[in-house]
Order: C-alpha cells, then sequence, then structure tokens
C-alpha cells in the first residue's frame, strides 16, 4: 500500500491494519493489565481502554457520555503517531468498526496526578482529529467539570470536533455504579470482576487518580480580601480561581454522593446546562456582587434539590432541603409534623444526627412574607406563639457550619464540605419526606354502604328511604290527633322484607 493515510472514519478495518504495518501509524494495543508501572499515564490509559472495550455497560455509559456508538466492533490502542504529526504522540485511540468500516473513532489525551489538560496540546491534538476525520476528542484528568461536554481549558474545537472531558473520579464513580446491586449493573459475572479489577487499579494510592482535594490558589486571596472588607473586581485572577474551585468542588460532591448511593447525582442549575461560560460569568457576578457562591445536587428521590451556599464574609456553610408545609393541618400540626420528621431522622441513623444536630435550623417560610423565622430543633414547640397568627408556607432544614479560618485553607476546606454533604445526606435528607394532598374524598350522597337486615345484606340507601318514611309517620303522629293504623305503620317492615326477597329472586336466577 502506497498511499497516505489520511482519514480513519470510513477507512476499512483491513486498511487501517495495513498502514499500521507500514508504519504510517506506529502504536500498541492497550492491555487490561499493562506492563508500565502504576501512576504512569501510559498504564492509566491502557487499562481504561481496555476496560471499555470489555465491559459492555462501562463502555456504553461512557461512550454514550461522548455521544459514540456503542455497537460494532471496538479497537484500543496507545501511543500513537501519526506520520503527519511525527513529533505528536496520542495517547489513546478507540475505533468502531461495524460490517467491517470504521464508523466512529475518538482520540484519548490522558492526564495523571497534579497534570491538567494543556491548551497548546488539545489544539494540536484538534489538528490531527481535522487532519484524519476523527470526530471526537476525549480528554481524562483529575480537573472536574459539570458535564463531559464542558473542558477544562478554554477552547473553541473545530467544529467537525467534539471535545469531550472526563474526570478520573468520574470515571471511577461511573464503575462503582456499575457495581451496585440495581438496574445498572454488570450481567456478566466475568465482566463485573474486570470491572472490580479496574476500581481496584485506580484505587492504589499510586494510579494518581484522586478526587479534587485543593482549592485553586487564589481562593485564599478572595477570602482574605472579602474580610478586609477590600472590594473584588471583575479583572482579579484569583476571582476566576475561587468560581473555578467552587464549580470542581460543587461536581465532586455530586460524585461522592453518586458513589455512596449507587445513582448518578447531577450538579450545577438546570438552566447552564451545556453553557459553561454563562455559569461562570453568573458566579462572578455573585462572588463580586454579594460574595457568596451557591451550587445545586439533585439526587433522584431525595424530598428536594440539595442548595449549598458558601457564604465569605461570614465563613460559613449552608446546606438545605426545601419541604412544603401540609396544607391539610393547623400551624401547630405544621410545626408538629416538621418536629416528628426531625425525631424520625434520629431514630434512624442516631449517630449521624446527634454528630450535626446542634448545627441544625428549621427555617420556617410564611406565606405572603418576605420574612422567615430561624428555629433550633429544641426551640420548633416555643415559636408557635410567635407566629400563631400567620400561615406557613414551608419548611427548610437547614446544615450551618460556620469553618472560622478553615473556610481560607485550600485543602480544609475541602476536607470539611465533603464530610458535610456525607453527614447531611445520612444523618438527615435520606429520611425525610414530601407532605403530599390527600387524595379527594367521596360525598356520603355518592358512597353506598351495606348493612344487615334480618341475616341479609341490604343496601343502606334503602334502609334510609325506609328510615325517612317511619321519621314522617312519626312527625304526622305527633301532629294530628288520629293514630296511624297498624298497616301504615308497617309499610316499612314491609318495604324492606320485599328488597331481601328480590335478593332472593335475583340470587336462583344466578345460580340457574
Amino acid at each position: 500500500m502506497d498511499r497516505k493515510l489520511t482519514k480513519i472514519i470510513g477507512l476499512k478495518k483491513s486498511e487501517f491494519d495495513e498502514f499500521v504495518k507500514n508504519g504510517e501509524l506506529q502504536l500498541r494495543e492497550a492491555r487490561l493489565i499493562p506492563f508500565s508501572k502504576p501512576g504512569d499515564e501510559m498504564a492509566l490509559t491502557s487499562v481504561i481502554l481496555s476496560s471499555l472495550r470489555l465491559i459492555k455497560e462501562f463502555r456504553k455509559m461512557i461512550l454514550s457520555d461522548a455521544k459514540m456508538m456503542t455497537g460494532g466492533q471496538i479497537y484500543v490502542f496507545t501511543e500513537i503517531v501519526f506520520s503527519q504529526f511525527p513529533d505528536l504522540r496520542v495517547d489513546g485511540l478507540l475505533i468502531i468498526v461495524k460490517g467491517g468500516i470504521i464508523k466512529d473513532a475518538a482520540i484519548f489525551e490522558m492526564k495523571n496526578g497534579s497534570n491538567e489538560i494543556e491548551q497548546g496540546q488539545i489544539e494540536n491534538y484538534l489538528k490531527i482529529a481535522k487532519m484524519y476525520s476523527i470526530p471526537k476528542l476525549i480528554t481524562v484528568s483529575n480537573q472536574f467539570v459539570s458535564e463531559p461536554t464542558q473542558s477544562p481549558v478554554n477552547i473553541k474545537p473545530h467544529k467537525n470536533v467534539g471535545l469531550y472531558h472526563f474526570s478520573w473520579t468520574y470515571l471511577l464513580t461511573s464503575a462503582h455504579i456499575l457495581l451496585f446491586n440495581n438496574d445498572t449493573n454488570i450481567e456478566d459475572d466475568s465482566q463485573a470482576e474486570i470491572m472490580r479489577e479496574v476500581v481496584n487499579y485506580l484505587e492504589y494510592d499510586k494510579s494518581g487518580v484522586y478526587g479534587f482535594h485543593q482549592m485553586k490558589k487564589g481562593w485564599s486571596d478572595v477570602v482574605e480580601k472579602i474580610n478586609s472588607g477590600a472590594r473584588l473586581k471583575q479583572r482579579d485572577s484569583e476571582v476566576d480561581d475561587t468560581v473555578v474551585s467552587w464549580q470542581q468542588e460543587e461536581k465532586d460532591m455530586a460524585l461522592i454522593l453518586s458513589k455512596n448511593l449507587g445513582i448518578f447525582v447531577d450538579s450545577g442549575e438546570a438552566k447552564f446546562k451545556g453553557n459553561l461560560k454563562a455559569r461562570l460569568d453568573d458566579d462572578r457576578k455573585r462572588l463580586i456582587n454579594d460574595n457568596f457562591l451557591i451550587s445545586t445536587l439533585r439526587v433522584r428521590g431525595a424530598v428536594s434539590d440539595i442548595k449549598i451556599k458558601a457564604l465569605f464574609g461570614k465563613r460559613i456553610i449552608e446546606m438545605s432541603v426545601s419541604l412544603k408545609a401540609p396544607q391539610d393541618k393547623t400551624m401547630r400540626g405544621q410545626l408538629g409534623w416538621i418536629k416528628r420528621q426531625m425525631e424520625n431522622c434520629n431514630k434512624k441513623n442516631e449517630k449521624a444526627f446527634q454528630r450535626i444536630e446542634n448545627e441544625i435550623l428549621i427555617e420556617i417560610i410564611i406565606k405572603k412574607s418576605s420574612k422567615s423565622e430561624r428555629v433550633s430543633l429544641v426551640d420548633i414547640d416555643k415559636i408557635y406563639d410567635e407566629i400563631k397568627s400567620k400561615e406557613i408556607k414551608e419548611f427548610k432544614v437547614l446544615f450551618i457550619k460556620d469553618f472560622g479560618k478553615k473556610f481560607s485553607s485550600r485543602n480544609k476546606f475541602v476536607a470539611i464540605i465533603e464530610e458535610m454533604i456525607i453527614d447531611y445526606y445520612s444523618g438527615i435528607i435520606q429520611f425525610l419526606y414530601k407532605w403530599e394532598q390527600p387524595a379527594p374524598k367521596m360525598m356520603e350522597d355518592n358512597k353506598e354502604t351495606i348493612v344487615t337486615v334480618n341475616n341479609e345484606n341490604v343496601s343502606q340507601d334503602i334502609l334510609e328511604d325506609s328510615e325517612n318514611k317511619k321519621e314522617t309517620i312519626g312527625e304526622i303522629d305527633k301532629e294530628n290527633t288520629n293514630q296511624v293504623t297498624p298497616d301504615d305503620s308497617g309499610k316499612i317492615a314491609e318495604d324492606v322484607q320485599s328488597v331481601v326477597s328480590n335478593k332472593d329472586t335475583l340470587q336462583e336466577q344466578d345460580n340457574i
């Protein structure tokens, strides 16, 4: 074969193999158990790509996030050098073959440890992808993004090349979820065992894979500026550091919950989905103007979204969930309802609840009022006299922690807030339940009650009709001097007996 490699998509697999053979492509097959030392980026690349090839559910989960085909034959390679870019070595290449033709492909750039995705490197890889018609470029590092379509580098990809990013924690969490005993778990026992081995490898302390563990340098500077009364400015680099750190920590908390719950927990406001720039701009403005940042975690089935608020001036973190107050109860009943929920939390997980109960407040949202009331758990009953003339709309269960000087510590802040979300969910959130509007009741006139007369079942409506006749006769008896005849007074019994007789007749017909 004399021709040059110019594209990947549409190429026959046999032609691909020939290009490898003649040196147009230099690569080696990815191995599940690599020869590279633990912590080496090539080792991680080989492990992940091999697991995508070998584990159906893992492949479907990750490739779907990257908008790739999940069917067909999968081939994976590492250390790829394209002839037209001899000085560049691509970490990974995945191709999907169907009917002997390459239908989809992606190149991978992997970073581990503290190594971050580099803009210049990604720009070069985009050139490769464009040159060889490779439609996807996937980056993996310990950097976090809100969703795979976002990138940790500020770069505009080519219109024909999709740029995607996964944190190692996201891949590891995905593996954990697939190993849960739920409807998404891996069906094949052998594939499940491979997944466990991959998890063990990624969790090895020398693998270079870890969660978000440190806020960026600018975080401490912003905290100190705000607490000294200095005014933040839009152009301050530390503002960007702080906002990006906060968003990465938000995603890490979501993944921590995901790993423990066995389902994916979403993060960020839905209105910013797919628009990282808008989210960054919004957070910058909020931090500069109001000195706080806010995040949202969404757990499927939880009583509400979890709101997390960082108040820089006070150096505190507020976590909260909301519950609509029961509208079929009095105010005292509403207060009793939320109090019983807290008592139930204590009963269900006493250890976790008591660890945080002194930092729990109930916020009472009053109808038609901008003012709310906050009360500790021990004072719920006492608040009644203060608000008894008002109507309760909603309760918020708040978990508030004063970080003090630790708020500005890049490492300690992360450790404390991640401990908070676990305690809050395990001690409170998982046991809360919503008030639901009771089912509508049928009107009495529409009910048909069956009663027994002389050992026979008779419609309550018939009986009531007879009783009405009896009452009417009684009233006439009182008003008239003439006595009711025996025939009149016995009419009631005849009516009831007639019903019973008709029932017997119908029963006989049924038997026939």
